[in-house]
């Protein structure tokens, strides 16, 4: 994706100067994985996040899908394997892994139906698919659509709600945000089944990073959700 290509570091960047949403997030990330499955990471990104899962919940991740070529040469670095393709078109053998993982990526992907459909066939009997990002009711979206559409954060209508180091603009305008119950049907038409929700960044856009926050179940309040579900 030609803007992550782009703005590859100030993904990173971002997320280092948020350093009580990243682990946050991370906290909501580990809550679905344990470390004896094997894990497969759509739309890996850099690998910030699997580095962390690693260092912080000794959870390895090996596998990943990435379509940005810079994104992907710096999760390389990080140790995982990653597959240079978008997800729509990567080719995943069948019951192979414990659990496939969206993180952060749903938002930037084209056909989710058809990416479920393959993480369907890629998991192994009985092997979850969580699908982690910010759904289109939250706080945080709303903020992203609004700026997407005036095409800037700099603007009176986003003075004083915004948060004080928001999102890089180009990475937000490349973003089709999804509501819950969208990815919860996509995932219950293509036989998922025993759903699990939890969620965190509860507080208003702005107070995100003020505090660490913690996972909670359900994903009524949440700014970022986790929808985790399994193959029968």
């Amino acid at each position: 994706m030609a803007a992550f290509d782009e703005h590859a570091s100030a993904y990173d960047s971002w997320f280092f100067d948020n350093q009580n949403l990243l682990t946050s997030e991370l906290k909501l990330v580990a809550h679905f994985l344990d470390k004896h499955s094997e894990i497969l990471s759509v739309g890996c990104g850099s690998g910030l996040f699997e580095m962390l899962l690693a260092k912080d919940y000794d959870i390895h991740i090996k596998h990943g899908i990435e379509p940005s070529k810079d994104m992907a040469e710096v999760a390389e670095k990080r140790g995982i394997k990653v597959d240079v393709r978008p997800a729509e078109t990567c080719e995943i053998e069948a019951n192979k892994f414990d659990i496939i993982m969206f993180n952060g990526s749903v938002s930037y992907i084209t056909d989710l139906d058809l990416c479920i459909k393959k993480a369907f066939a890629a998991l192994k009997r009985g092997g979850k698919l969580a699908l982690i990002d910010v759904p289109k009711e939250s706080g945080f979206a709303s903020l992203y659509n609004l700026a997407s559409s005036l095409g800037t954060w700099q603007h009176p209508l986003l003075e004083h709600i915004a948060p004080a180091d928001p999102y890089p603009i180009e990475l937000v305008k490349s973003a089709n945000w999804r509501t819950s119950d969208e990815k919860i049907a996509l995932m219950q038409i293509n036989g998922f089944v025993d759903f699990q929700y939890a969620q965190t960044l509860v507080t208003h856009p702005m107070y995100a990073n003020d505090t660490v926050q913690e996972v909670l179940t359900g994903y009524d309040r949440g700014d970022y959700v986790a929808i985790c579900a399994s193959k029968k």
